[in-house]
């Protein structure tokens, strides 16, 4: 159990594709990105309290087992590799184009998210709620949907106990230990 506190706080992370390309506003896209996650989770050893997939950036609420710039490393390399990977294979030369980089100094030819990401410390339970309630906002605030339950690439409906048959990804929403 993860217990949010000024000595252990739980991180909320936001990433932003380059140039803001709408690279997740396919199902197919975004679904690759809830994988990418699994699995970055999975290697990285970190917890995902809440989660939201945007056309062009992604918001989390971690914990702060592990380091944030490992985190973020984690889940931007395994999600970079992964929607590259589908771009190529599916012949999306277009997306790839947009993607291209020149001169990088380590050698990449593509870069799906841009060099800096966001990090805020959540060292007390009420700033943690506030947070997942925002990330859960998010696709309302900008009209993509008109209740958060309604956006596929959340966790709201967990955090609502209306769980989708086909939920895109697990939270460990069940790992916070709330003082109340």
């Amino acid at each position: 159990m993860f217990r949010i506190s000024k000595d252990t706080p739980a991180f909320y992370l936001t990433a932003v594709t380059k140039d803001r390309l709408p690279i997740f506003q396919t199902e197919k896209l975004a679904r690759v990105f809830c994988e990418a996650l699994k699995e970055a989770r999975q290697s990285g050893k970190f917890l995902i309290f809440a989660y939201v997939i945007m056309l062009d950036h992604f918001h989390l609420v971690t914990d702060s087992r592990v380091n944030s710039k490992e985190i973020l490393r984690y889940v931007k390399g395994v999600g970079s590799r992964r929607v590259i990977d589908y771009l190529k294979q599916n012949g999306h030369d277009d997306s790839l184009e947009k993607l291209r980089i020149r001169h990088r100094s380590d050698g990449s030819d593509y870069a799906v998210w841009q060099r800096h990401p966001n990090t805020r410390l959540l060292w007390s339970e009420q700033m943690c709620w506030q947070r997942i309630q925002y990330t859960h906002l998010n696709p309302v605030r900008v009209d993509l949907t008109d209740h958060p339950n309604d956006w596929k690439w959340s966790s709201a409906r967990i955090w609502h106990g209306r769980r989708a048959e086909d939920e895109p990804l697990e939270v460990d929403s069940n790992k916070i230990e709330w003082h109340r």
